[in-house]
């Protein structure tokens, strides 16, 4: 089996109040040491990240699935992928708040579902994050972190969504979604719309990213991130 097939197969999760232990493992996370943005591509590791959700509405759909890769000195770590499963429920605010007593809900490998989020925070650490359409990805994470763990994700995202069109604007259009900077690099998914499918594609454009952004000399984090700040004011402005 397969790397990726074995991420197909998921976890089953859902939420409940914090251990003492829990706590600290956060309070670990929240030491480790910022991400240093101006380091080269080459010298970097990003968290390419991807979701799966009930549907497209940020305050009322369930968060189903996240999945991220890294992208380290400009490889995908194909050894260093993360998958969290969630049990579908019911839309935020509906949800039965825990029974006193009761077993806590775990994942399929038997890891409940706060230590599950904990695991993500540890996997990302401080680095960038990446992912294709931000608002989206990380609304539904961050709510969930909000929701799950009292966290506030503060780390710096990245769109492919914005910075690509800038460094190939010979696809630039109008419409232009992820299928068709797939089609445009020849990149086949697996499985489209399936969380760690999506993010493993979306890492290979990350790397094509890295390598066109270098050669005009946008060559670390913080310069991806100045050039989406530039082109989401161009756009704004126009």
């Amino acid at each position: 089996m397969s790397w990726l097939s074995r991420f197909f197969a998921g976890q089953e999760v859902a939420g409940f109040p914090l251990s003492a232990e829990q706590h600290r493992s956060i309070a670990d996370w929240r030491q480790l040491p910022e991400p240093e943005l101006r380091r080269s591509h080459f010298r970097s590791r990003y968290v390419v990240v991807d979701v799966e959700a009930s549907g497209i509405n940020v305050r009322t759909d369930r968060l189903r699935a996240i999945a991220a890769m890294t992208v380290t000195d400009g490889q995908i770590r194909f050894r260093a992928a993360f998958q969290l499963r969630l049990a579908d429920s019911k839309p935020a605010g509906d949800a039965a708040p825990p029974v006193e007593g009761s077993p806590d809900p775990v994942t399929e490998d038997g890891e409940p579902e706060i230590d599950a989020l904990i695991s993500f925070l540890h996997f990302v650490g401080k680095s960038p994050l990446v992912a294709y359409n931000v608002p989206f990805v990380a609304a539904m994470i961050e709510r969930e972190l909000a929701s799950g763990l009292g966290i506030e994700l503060t780390l710096p995202w990245i769109d492919l969504a914005w910075v690509m069109p800038d460094l190939f604007r010979q696809v630039d259009q109008p419409q232009t979604g992820l299928d068709t900077w797939l089609d445009h690099f020849g990149i086949e998914s697996i499985r489209r719309h399936d969380a760690v499918s999506d993010a493993f594609v979306a890492a290979q454009l990350l790397q094509i990213v890295i390598a066109a952004g270098a050669r005009k000399g946008i060559d670390t984090p913080a310069g991806l991130l100045e050039l989406e700040k530039a082109r989401r004011h161009m756009h704004q402005s126009g």
